[in-house]
């Protein structure tokens, strides 16, 4: 087998992951381990995993001299707020909500562009921006009530937000694909990023009575921990390396329909009216801005931090 076909199985499975790791941390968090704290078992079991498998490679271990920094960036972004905004967004908003936000993500690079770089914004992209934020405000605006979700406000800022950090991640981490293998980069980016949080999480972490849980919720951070984190990272560092971070970001648009699938089987949520409109809005406008080329000029002004 090829290996861009395996690197689009890889990123279709990461959104797969991505999708039902959305339920399966609702049903244990906060009810059973605090957002922080869940945040360090799995970024921490996960590290452990990464650095087991390089045991059984031929790589070096180390990072060179030039790329410490960008690895710190990567490290803080990727993990240290990515995963800290997303876990105690999700614990307070539904899945639904969550991962439509996440939608948002081809939208900030670009307005990231805008900012930064002063790149042209055309007709046709601006119109894609204003659909797609819409479409973000119009969820985080909405006034619903369901038992897993209990503050959709502050929960869909902070999602919004954590969109924000994984796409300044995403488009660092890319050049360091073409100097170290995937498995290389998510290992010393989970070392770095566990550093980080773990002084905010090491006491919900300590504080996790295991002797309440049954065994599904076992299951639920086992695969919370092996699928929608390790596997998951892995399997997104293995598609920039052969696809890109245009095609591979290009499958996050299967990420809500997973989602919405296993929320409704879970946890008994809903599509309202609201939903679906906000869902074509974000789907139109993220569609429209990614009809533009590639971002070269943002790549290569990112090289140079």
């Amino acid at each position: 087998m090829k290996n861009a076909t395996k690197a689009h199985i890889a990123v279709l499975l990461t959104n797969l992951f991505f999708a039902v790791n959305y339920s399966f941390i609702k049903l244990i968090s906060p009810a059973l381990v605090k957002p922080f704290g869940l945040n360090v078992y799995r970024v921490g079991i996960s590290l452990l995993l990464f650095w087991m498998v390089w045991l059984f490679g031929k790589t070096a271990p180390g990072i060179k001299k030039e790329h410490v920094g960008r690895f710190l960036l990567c490290g803080l972004t990727g993990i240290a707020i990515n995963q800290s905004l997303f876990i105690n967004g999700l614990t307070m908003t539904s899945t639904v909500h969550a991962s439509l936000l996440m939608l948002t993500t081809p939208l900030l690079i670009t307005i990231f562009a805008f900012f930064v770089l002063k790149e042209a914004l055309t007709l046709l992209k601006i119109t894609g921006l204003l659909l797609g934020v819409s479409g973000a405000a119009l969820l985080i605006m909405a006034k619903e009530s369901e038992m897993h979700a209990s503050n959709y406000l502050l929960g869909d800022i902070l999602i919004f937000s954590n969109a924000i950090s994984y796409s300044i991640y995403f488009i660092l981490v890319k050049p360091l694909m073409q100097s170290y293998s995937p498995l290389h980069v998510v290992r010393w980016v989970f070392t770095i990023g566990f550093f980080m949080i773990l002084p905010f999480g090491w006491l919900e972490a300590e504080t996790v009575h295991f002797d309440q849980f049954e065994t599904k919720q076992f299951i639920y951070l086992a695969l919370i921990v092996l699928t929608g984190t390790f596997l998951a990272y892995y399997f997104t560092a293995y598609g920039l390396q052969h696809l890109g971070a245009g095609k591979t970001g290009a499958y996050i648009y299967t990420q809500p329909v997973f989602a919405f699938l296993f929320a409704a089987f879970l946890l008994s949520e809903t599509l309202s009216v609201q939903k679906i409109l906000a869902a074509c809005l974000i789907f139109t406008g993220v569609y429209i801005v990614t009809l533009s080329k590639p971002k070269k000029k943002l790549h290569k002004h990112l090289e140079k931090i």
